[in-house]
C-alpha cells in the first residue's frame, strides 16, 4: 500500500504542558512554534510514524519571567538545545484509542515514552482538505530529562513538581 503523509495543521493545533507549582496549585505552559508530521501505509493510523518538534524559544507560560528562566540553562538551555523532538509510533488500542509510543529529546537527552492517543475522527474542511484529530496524553518526570532546577520555600515545599503533564491536540493534513 502506498504511504500517506499528513502535516500539523498549527492554526488547529496545540502544544501544552502542566507541572504543579508549590505542590498546590497547576501552572500551564504552551509551545507556540512547532511542526511534525504523521505517515500511514493504511486506511487508518495504527502502524502509523509520527515525527514532532518544538521551538523551545517559543515557551509561554504567559509570564515573561518565567519564561525566560524555563529558556535558560536551569532548565531547557535553550540556546545549546533550541527544538525538543519526538519520533514514534501509533498502535491501535480498540475503539478510537492509540498509543503512541516513541522517543522523545529534551536537553540532548532521549528516553522512551508512552502516550495515549484519542483519534477524534476525520473531515473535510471548506477548502477540501482532509483533515484528521488526535488528543495525545502522558506523563513525563522533568528531572530525566535534565531538567533538574527545584527550590525549596522556607517552609519546606517543593517550588516546581517533578511530574510534567503533557496535553497535545493536534489536526493533521493529508497531503
Amino acid at each position: 500500500m502506498a504511504t500517506t503523509k499528513w502535516v500539523i495543521d498549527p492554526t488547529h493545533s496545540e502544544i501544552q504542558f502542566k507541572v504543579k507549582h508549590l505542590v498546590i496549585s497547576t501552572v500551564t505552559g504552551a509551545f507556540t512554534s512547532f511542526e511534525g508530521g504523521v505517515e500511514t501505509t493504511s486506511e487508518d493510523f495504527d502502524g502509523a510514524t509520527v515525527h514532532f518538534s518544538a521551538d523551545v524559544e517559543s515557551i509561554d507560560t504567559k509570564q515573561e519571567q518565567r519564561d525566560q528562566h524555563l529558556k535558560s540553562a536551569d532548565f531547557f538551555d535553550a540556546d545549546n538545545h533550541p527544538k525538543l523532538s519526538f519520533t514514534g509510533t501509533l498502535a491501535k488500542k480498540g475503539g478510537e484509542n492509540y498509543n503512541l509510543t516513541g522517543s522523545l529529546t529534551v536537553k540532548g537527552v532521549t528516553k522512551t515514552v508512552d502516550f495515549a492517543a484519542e483519534f477524534g475522527g476525520n473531515m473535510t474542511d471548506f477548502y477540501g482538505n482532509n483533515k484528521s484529530g488526535f488528543e495525545i496524553n502522558g506523563k513525563i518526570s522533568r528531572k530525566e530529562f535534565g531538567l533538574e532546577w527545584s527550590a525549596v520555600t522556607e517552609a519546606g515545599g517543593v517550588v516546581v513538581g517533578d511530574e510534567v503533564k503533557l496535553i497535545a491536540n493536534v489536526q493533521v493534513v493529508r497531503q
